[in-house]
């Protein structure tokens, strides 16, 4: 069959590609055969066809991307398409933290926080300040105002005026700094000029509940990343009046630049009052940047399916996202498959009528008592009457690895060394991209292929797994502590390696009664938690009976014990007990709000000549945490 020549291929777009189809085509017609398409104008002519034709087929792809929300590349194409979803973007968030502040003062029978105050605090040597953004105001108690639990955010204080003019049909209210934390927008409309009466508007985003009287403002991202607000018509939502002044309070923030801020202090005297005390109830947290495409793009259709409803696990995910945007993962559970227990923490004690939220936050903090709050109650409006959601702190489960590893030097150029620190990269990488996540399960059998895989050389390895977890005791109190695994612990059969210590191991404490000795604790194989002390590297045992461990369900139950001081963990002072066991299987399961993590401080990586296909003598490398060593070291879990 004769091919027509003639023919342009339209479907490519790539410049070298059009510019190609061009030549062909012009070679083919009659007009143009003695023509030299490389050496001549003609050249510079083809350029210019062909970079406008390509120019034209990107611009033409690039519409048809933005047309649709999961192609789309550019910011405001994704805030349009979100929006068409009824979902709003989340702004830039402030740092918050709560204090409570007291004014010394005898004769002022109230005192007033006005909005806008500021109070001073810094991170890592760098300033910032906090403001409140409503007036607090509190009656004298004899010589002092208390004021209990202010919020305050990070950022400046901002108030901008508007004066409506509905001959204007272009008018906008737009906020004008892209870095509003759009929680803290405060929205009131005065009657005019000349009266200062104002009323409050509040936001809304659902108009079924919006009258033609109705004081409400909605929000839109626009250009930018600024935000814009508009008001009703007179038939939904209340409309505004020629004269009217719009006035728009926020805070323009720094978003996450002052989280873990603790300390603050007034930057001038509060209501006349200079004798000012400050003291803080929750340290700053939340801060965080504006939504990204990323998250937008993946939280809109999740909301549109929502319908303005928690009913299921996804409908809280989403939801959650909405309001804490700094959370990295979260865990929601109904009270059908567990509880939470205010001394003991989750349980598997079913609690209908509830369900569970458990937050992973960006930070590496757990949500403040006030976010909390402020959470449950922004979930109140959208769950479903008798359900009420409860937010519970995720528990870490830290996996201790350690990693013996053989390598046949004939195949490599790598030393021990190099080889120890390859694996311990591979390590770090599992753990950051399988793990620490609810959900996240540690599977044995794709570790050790992992590092296998590390490096061509490396025959074979034999990893070991101990499990970790922390508690926190209340000290100079005897009070009992409740430590779950939630996985089976290794126990072959009654009184297993009781003598020496049982499964369990823990970090040091002292109990009150005894202030030189040491203490740790052990099991004796039986399912009793022991107390014991070193005497000339001798256990000596104090309590026999000072709990429980259960080897099936990995509960552990401590006895009220009176502990007054903790040791060192890791070489670095600790607040906490680390309590570590063998696992019984080598797979470990995460349940409800649990997390599992690696402890890349005391994993250890050994790598040893494989002699049997060399033939020669071994020679051995470890590497502790993410340090390399010529020389075999082992992290000690407990101090015995």
């Amino acid at each position: 069959m004769a091919i027509d020549d003639k023919r342009l291929i339209v479907s490519d777009f790539d410049f070298d590609d059009v510019k190609s189809n061009l030549k062909l085509f012009l070679e083919a017609q009659t007009e143009f055969t003695d023509y030299d398409f490389e050496g001549s104008g003609m050249s510079v002519l083809l350029d210019i066809l062909a970079y406008n034709t390509h120019y034209l087929g990107f611009n033409m792809n690039m519409l048809a991307n933005e047309m649709f929300l999961d192609s789309s590349s550019l910011r405001s194409s994704v805030v349009s398409h979100a929006k068409t979803l009824g979902y709003e973007v989340a702004s830039v968030r402030a740092a918050k933290a709560e204090v409570d502040v007291t004014l010394f003062d005898s004769v002022k029978s109230t005192g007033t926080i006005p909005a806008g105050t500021v109070f001073n605090a810094s991170v890592d040597s760098t300033n910032f300040q906090f403001v409140t953004i409503t007036d607090y105001t509190e009656s004298n108690t004899g010589s002092q105002i208390s004021f209990a639990n202010v919020p305050i955010y990070e950022g400046t204080f901002v108030t901008t005026r508007i004066t409506v003019d509905k001959t204007d049909v272009e008018q906008r209210f737009v906020i004008p700094d892209n870095r509003v934390d759009t929680n803290t927008l405060i929205v009131k409309v005065q009657n005019s000029a000349s009266d200062t009466t104002s009323t409050s508007y509040t936001k809304t985003t659902d108009i079924s509940q919006v009258s033609s009287t109705s004081a409400n403002y909605f929000i839109q991202e626009v250009e930018n990343g600024k935000h814009e607000i508009y008001f009703g018509d007179g038939v939904v939502g209340k409309a505004l009046s020629t004269g009217n002044i719009v006035i728009m309070s926020y805070v323009v923030t720094n978003s996450a630049a002052a989280n873990t801020a603790s300390i603050f202090s007034n930057s001038a005297a509060i209501d006349t009052v200079i004798d000012v005390t400050v003291s803080t109830v929750s340290p700053a947290s939340g801060g965080a940047a504006a939504e990204t495409i990323a998250s937008i793009k993946f939280n809109a259709p999740l909301d549109y399916a929502a319908q303005s409803r928690c009913v299921t696990a996804e409908d809280y995910k989403t939801f959650v996202k909405r309001f804490y945007p700094n959370t990295q993962a979260v865990s929601i559970f109904g009270g059908e498959n567990g509880s939470f227990d205010g001394t003991v923490g989750v349980v598997s004690t079913p609690e209908y009528g509830k369900v569970f939220i458990s937050i992973k936050s960006t930070t590496g903090n757990n949500l403040t008592d006030s976010e909390k709050t402020t959470l449950v109650n922004n979930l109140a409006s959208f769950t479903v009457a008798s359900i009420t959601p409860v937010i519970v702190d995720p528990e870490t489960l830290f996996l201790i690895l350690d990693v013996n590893a053989q390598f046949n030097s004939s195949l490599t150029t790598e030393t021990p060394n190099s080889i120890a620190s390859l694996v311990n990269t591979t390590l770090i990488n599992f753990n950051n991209d399988d793990l620490q996540q609810f959900n996240s399960v540690f599977r044995h059998s794709k570790v050790v292929s992992l590092i296998d895989n590390t490096d061509k050389s490396i025959t074979s390895n034999v990893t070991k797994i101990t499990m970790g977890k922390f508690f926190t005791p209340t000290l100079s109190n005897s009070i009992g502590y409740t430590v779950n695994f939630n996985n089976a612990f290794f126990h072959p059969h009654e009184g297993h390696n009781g003598a020496n210590g049982g499964v369990l191991a823990s970090t040091g404490f002292k109990v009150s009664g005894d202030t030189v000795n040491e203490q740790f604790f052990d099991d004796d194989g039986n399912g009793n938690l022991r107390i014991f002390y070193l005497l000339a590297g001798v256990r000596t045992y104090i309590d026999n009976t000072a709990g429980t461990i259960n080897y099936g369900t990995g509960e552990i139950k401590i006895n009220p014990v009176n502990i007054i001081s903790i040791s060192d963990v890791d070489g670095s002072s600790s607040e906490q007990i680390r309590i570590t066991v063998t696992p019984d299987s080598q797979d470990i399961i995460p349940v409800r709000n649990q997390i599992i993590e690696l402890d890349l401080v005391n994993t250890t990586v050994s790598v040893l000549q494989d002699t049997i296909s060399t033939s020669s003598s071994g020679t051995s490398t470890t590497t502790a945490g993410n340090s390399v060593s010529g020389v075999s070291s082992s992290s000690t879990i407990s101090s015995y």
